[in-house]
């Protein structure tokens, strides 16, 4: 947003009292209920942090995951608030937040699993059998499938890969666990899939822990140290954390435990 000479990002968002965040429509993160109203725990952490820094009103615009940090960088919305993960070639665009959720992948997969596929590993095997993968566009999955030589088709949403693996086009859609159990818990009718264990991604013998945040424009480190200062109010407690995102599906395993920051993500050093 434009703002006057001398006053800061901050100032200028309290003072018109709305801050627009850009999202990708994944749940339970950040997404549209059927009611057309922006929800999810991504969500609930913008109102609960801005609401305390004077920002009542947190307004959203959708966009596809992988076109997030371009539409914030051109000033499209003020933040980014889709769980987004914390990785070096982002961090070379944007700012992040102190990481809010950890994660891990999962694979949602025809019922029965009829490729055995558990992680990353059985994925690239298995297409030597005629797996066919998906990965939602500018996700970890899909960094994680290039890294590993796989063939994903990638996907503009969540929802399109699901469809993908109930219309019988895909075999395999890799994406947090949190996101595509929440899909299937959420799916009308019986769709026919299941949802693997999660598990820790492994890339040249290094395992990939991930964590995401809220993204900030680079000139933004004033509007992100003050959100960050109180993101720490509630990360730091396993109720407070669960009184904002419980509702989401999240638990304590996805608060962050501090076993790496914002920095070591960006630099890569996280094996």
């Amino acid at each position: 947003m434009e703002t006057e000479a001398g006053q800061s990002t901050l100032e200028a968002l309290q003072e018109k009292g709305t801050i627009t965040v850009g999202f990708a429509g994944e749940a339970p993160y950040s997404f549209q209920n059927d009611e057309g109203e922006l929800v999810g725990a991504s969500v609930a952490l913008q109102k609960r942090i801005w609401g305390e820094l004077g920002i009542e009103n947190v307004e959203g615009v959708q966009a596809e995951f992988g076109q997030l940090i371009q539409g914030l960088n051109a000033r499209h919305f003020d933040v980014v608030a889709a769980g987004m993960s914390i990785l070096p070639e982002r961090c070379e665009q944007a700012i992040f937040s102190d990481p809010e959720f950890q994660y891990t992948t999962a694979l949602m997969v025809e019922e029965g699993n009829p490729f055995d596929v558990h992680d990353m590993q059985d994925i690239a095997e298995a297409q030597d059998d005629g797996l066919r993968m998906a990965a939602m566009t500018g996700a970890i999955e899909a960094t994680y499938a290039s890294a590993l030589g796989i063939d994903a088709t990638e996907v503009g949403n969540p929802q399109d890969g699901m469809d993908l693996i109930t219309n019988g086009r895909a075999d395999v859609f890799a994406l947090t666990g949190i996101s595509l159990n929440w899909m299937l818990d959420n799916a009308s009718g019986d769709p026919g899939v299941e949802v693997t264990d999660t598990f820790v991604a492994v890339i040249d013998g290094v395992e990939q822990f991930g964590a995401g945040g809220t993204v900030f424009r680079p000139e933004d480190t004033e509007l992100r140290d003050a959100y960050n200062e109180k993101l720490a109010e509630i990360v730091g407690s396993e109720e407070e954390y669960l009184s904002v995102v419980g509702e989401w599906g999240f638990t304590e395993g996805e608060r962050p435990t501090g076993d790496f920051t914002t920095e070591d993500l960006c630099a890569g050093n996280i094996g």
